[in-house]
């Protein structure tokens, strides 16, 4: 009789077993009944509204004794003492045309005719939205800085790269900016293409300015050497009419730095760079006779006693 019962516990248990395993299509195929999502047929429906969870909270009264349909009359606080209507439009007097184009430049910028009315730049909106066609590939080209300064390039060479799969070329440009008043700078761009190169020794050259002592006359205060690498420099002040006598990339610096009557002289290397730069570390070593009267503590012309 027990083993009667625990056969019949198992088989049941098996079956159960194996009905869960079964995907839910196949077990609803295999009761008796079909299946249903819902124990019901009955419809799905809201036997109440849906209500606030706090209705004591909210304040109705307002609304119990308001007819919607009835008419409200409009009653606008009274304006206070003193008050005077501002004008109609119509009533404006007219604007003037400068006063029309002044509006116009504030909101869209200077008009194109070349006219601004603010004072302001005629080129910078130009200069943002103008989209130049020019170029390799349809590239923008890019316009110079209008900062002052003026752009010599003293030399561009083609160098190479020697790398695994062979040698990789790319232009080399030396450029040297200044403003002609007493501030120079000497820039190294490295690019595939010309124009980039220079570009970039340009940017570079305004991150290295420096600043040119000189005299009323357009000259050096006194004399100074500068040496860079195996090139050595020698700088040497002119009286007024002379010139710039000096040859190469000592020239070019001298004259993008504002000098007008100066002497100088390459000695050793003929590097356009490494003179360039000797020619600014020379520079550097001068002083104003007014800054060594004022370390010095004295008047100036006591610095030719």
């Amino acid at each position: 009789m027990a083993s009667a019962a625990t056969i019949a516990a198992l088989s049941s248990f098996s079956s159960l077993s194996l009905g869960r395993s079964l995907p839910l299509k196949q077990r609803a195929l295999q009761g008796s009944a079909p299946f249903s999502l819902f124990a019901s047929s009955k419809p799905f429906s809201v036997s109440h509204p849906i209500r606030a969870s706090n209705d004591k909270d909210i304040d109705t009264s307002f609304f119990d004794n308001l007819d919607p349909y009835a008419d409200i009359p409009y009653d606008p606080p009274a304006p206070p003492e003193g008050y005077v209507p501002p004008p109609s439009f119509d009533e404006l007097p007219p604007e003037t045309e400068e006063q029309i184009a002044a509006a116009y430049e504030e909101l869209y910028g200077p008009a194109y005719s070349g006219v601004s009315v603010l004072g302001n730049d005629i080129y910078v909106m130009d200069a943002k939205l103008k989209k130049s066609s020019g170029g390799f590939l349809g590239r923008r080209k890019k316009e110079k800085p209008n900062d002052g300064f003026e752009e010599r390039v003293v030399q561009v060479r083609r160098v190479t790269k020697v790398v695994k799969g062979g040698k990789k070329l790319s232009f080399r440009a030396i450029v040297v900016v200044g403003d002609k008043k007493g501030l120079v700078g000497i820039g190294v761009g490295k690019a595939k293409e010309v124009v980039d190169a220079i570009a970039k020794s340009a940017t570079n050259a305004r991150r290295n300015i420096v600043a040119v002592p000189m005299t009323k006359y357009s000259t050096f205060p006194h004399r100074a050497d500068g040496d860079y690498g195996a090139a050595k420099v020698m700088l040497r002040p002119a009286s007024p009419g002379t010139g710039v006598i000096a040859g190469g990339a000592v020239r070019i610096v001298l004259e993008m730095a504002g000098v007008a009557n100066a002497l100088g002289k390459q000695i050793g290397s003929k590097n356009a760079l490494n003179n360039a730069r000797a020619t600014v570390v020379a520079v550097q070593k001068m002083r104003q006779f007014r800054d060594v009267a004022r370390e010095r503590g004295i008047p100036m012309e006591e610095l030719w006693k």
